[in-house]
């Protein structure tokens, strides 16, 4: 599922390398599968409410993608389980990108679009003010990239939980942006087992989590996010976070610090991969 890196690299390659997005303006909308739009829920009002605004700024909250519009409107994008943007041409050959279920032709003769190989993503029209202060954002937790999201306040949202570390970094309430894939990678890197309790953890097994929070996504980011599964970026291409990756879903292999092998333990309806060997 795209988490923070894979959104993160999403909106920096449509306004770093596709500058022309910025300022264009929806001219017509198709879909096979009205679903994916959630808000309006009747999707003829969508796309009559959508024609004519133009994007203004295009940021992240958590895995949130938002398109800033005119007249005060913006359009959220969740991704979800196998969601991708793409945008002017990109590789039809490659299997994830074949899924389109839902296209914006702009102004600038170019298409963005959704493939979603699951339809699981959501589309949502919001008045801008209205999304900021919906209680779907209003609870969502600190941006683990955020300057201000500093040890004492990342401390302090964890302090006295009684509850497994893994879960507490997928919790979006707690912190936003964090999901399968990087909590076992962050875990593993900071030798700390997924279900010890986050009340036990020492001081230094609290720093040296929250150091890797950082460094893992920063790291991320830098090498276009994690695509051994559906994820590609907006030119549909695959990011390079795979030859990073140490022990989420390589169950049974060896781990590249010790040769102990991978095991992986179902948590609620997720999965935790860890080193028995190096994760106390």
């Amino acid at each position: 599922m795209p988490e923070l890196p894979e959104v993160e690299t999403t909106i920096r390659i449509l306004k770093q390398t596709q500058p022309q997005i910025l300022k264009a303006g929806f001219v017509d909308i198709w879909t096979d599968f009205p679903g994916t739009v959630k808000k309006p829920v009747k999707f003829n009002r969508f796309k009559k409410e959508i024609l004519a605004k133009k994007i203004k700024r295009i940021w992240r909250r958590g895995k949130n993608i938002i398109f800033e519009l005119s007249d005060d409107y913006s359009l959220l994008i969740h991704q979800k389980l196998t969601g991708h943007l793409l945008y002017g041409e990109w590789d039809k050959k490659d299997r994830a990108n074949s899924y389109i279920h839902l296209k914006f032709f702009l102004d600038n003769n170019e298409i963005l679009a959704l493939s979603d190989l699951r339809k699981f993503a959501k589309v949502e029209l919001w008045k801008t003010e209205e999304l900021l202060n919906s209680k779907e954002f209003q609870e969502l937790g600190p941006d683990p990239l955020d300057k201000k999201f500093t040890f004492k306040k990342y401390k302090n949202l964890l302090i006295n939980k009684k509850i497994k570390i893994k879960q507490i970094l997928m919790d979006q309430k707690v912190i936003a942006g964090i999901g399968n894939i990087y909590s076992d990678e962050i875990l593993w890197r900071a030798r700390v087992h997924p279900f010890r309790q986050v009340n036990k953890l020492t001081e230094k097994e609290l720093k040296d989590i929250y150091k890797n929070i950082k460094s893992v996504l920063v790291k991320a980011v830098k090498l276009g996010g994690e695509s051994f599964s559906d994820y590609r970026n907006p030119a549909g291409k695959k990011g390079f976070f795979d030859e990073e990756r140490k022990v989420y879903r390589r169950e049974g292999e060896k781990c590249p610090n010790c040769g102990v092998k991978i095991k992986r333990l179902k948590m609620g309806g997720r999965s935790a991969h860890f080193c028995p060997f190096c994760q106390k």
